[in-house]
């Protein structure tokens, strides 16, 4: 359950948060609520942003196109705002 709520929150936090990755936490989280809440797998699974990231797993063992375009975009416009922004070679490359 722990294992899960953790897993939930940063998730829920990769989706604001451009460097952080959603999609791995999404399904690490069903992995151990479907071990320890029915309930909370359910929610999840059923969830109208989250669930197909989950089931389109299952189904084809795979992170669909369009999230990997998304992930892809989401860390280039980082990386160009970084570079307009002044940041630092050193700071960038970590």
């Amino acid at each position: 359950m722990t294992l899960g709520l953790l897993s939930s929150a940063c998730g829920i936090a990769g989706i604001v948060l451009p460097l952080m990755p959603t999609t791995p936490f999404i399904l690490l989280a069903a992995f151990a609520f479907a071990r320890s809440s029915p309930r909370l797998h359910d929610w999840l699974v059923t969830h109208p942003r989250l669930g197909p990231t989950i089931n389109g797993w299952r189904t084809h063992r795979a992170i669909s196109r369009r999230a990997k375009i998304t992930s892809v975009a989401f860390m280039v416009m980082t990386l160009a705002l970084s570079v307009v922004a002044g940041v630092g070679s050193t700071v960038i490359m970590i």
